[in-house]
């Protein structure tokens, strides 16, 4: 199953953090899943690094190198996944979670997430 995963539970991955919880850790373990982050989370790390945000202390570049490097898929953003955004109600309004999930959408593909607030879309969004 190829799984998306939001910035936060991405940060977490790879920080080996204790607040990933057991199934998000079953999801991430599982050799069947295929694990993919957007370049969208890139973007809101770099930008919610450079703003000096404590929750996101985490170097960018080296982030992805790390991901690319232990096997997960970079996904990058399409035009496609853009104009997929109008059709999503207005639960959320936060632009990178909006765009996380227009990608899970237009991929097909199940996004992982700990927000409960963007787990309240309908498709593919799943709250771990």
């Amino acid at each position: 199953m190829k799984l998306l995963l939001d910035t936060q539970i991405l940060i977490w991955a790879a920080d080996f953090s204790l607040r990933l919880s057991g199934a998000a850790l079953a999801l991430l373990n599982d050799p069947r899943n295929q694990l993919l982050f957007s370049a969208v989370s890139i973007w809101e790390i770099t930008i919610k690094t450079m703003l000096g945000r404590d929750d996101f202390r985490v170097d960018p570049r080296v982030l992805r190198r790390c991901l690319l490097d232990n096997g997960y898929s970079e996904l990058s953003v399409t035009s496609e996944h853009a104009v997929t955004i109008d059709s999503l109600p207005p639960i959320h309004g936060d632009p990178f979670d909006r765009l996380l999930l227009a990608q899970a959408i237009s991929e097909g593909i199940i996004l992982l997430t700990a927000d409960a607030h963007l787990a309240r879309y309908p498709g593919p969004v799943r709250l771990v």
